[in-house]
């Protein structure tokens, strides 16, 4: 797990969403990053993201692809059910 860090993003309608960085994994040569909403009443709310290094930067995209969501969230899965 990596060390706590807060990341802001802005959603499709310009709004400040905080996430806090839970996780990266690395699947099919392509890093995704695990975000948990800093204000959610969900507690098992994550959020997966694309990551994409940018320079220095650290890009966060959102996956638009439903079967390469569903390939990520099934590794996640299994890498759960493994621990």
């Amino acid at each position: 797990m990596v060390e706590q860090q807060l990341i802001e993003t802005v959603d499709e309608n310009g709004n400040v969403i905080n996430f806090e960085l839970y996780d990266i994994v690395e699947v099919d040569n392509q890093e995704y990053a695990l975000l948990l909403p800093v204000e959610s009443s969900e507690e098992d709310e994550v959020v997966l993201m694309k990551l994409y290094q940018d320079g220095e930067d650290y890009v966060f995209e959102s996956i638009e692809d439903d079967e390469e969501f569903e390939r990520v969230a099934q590794y996640i899965e299994s890498m759960q059910e493994e621990e």
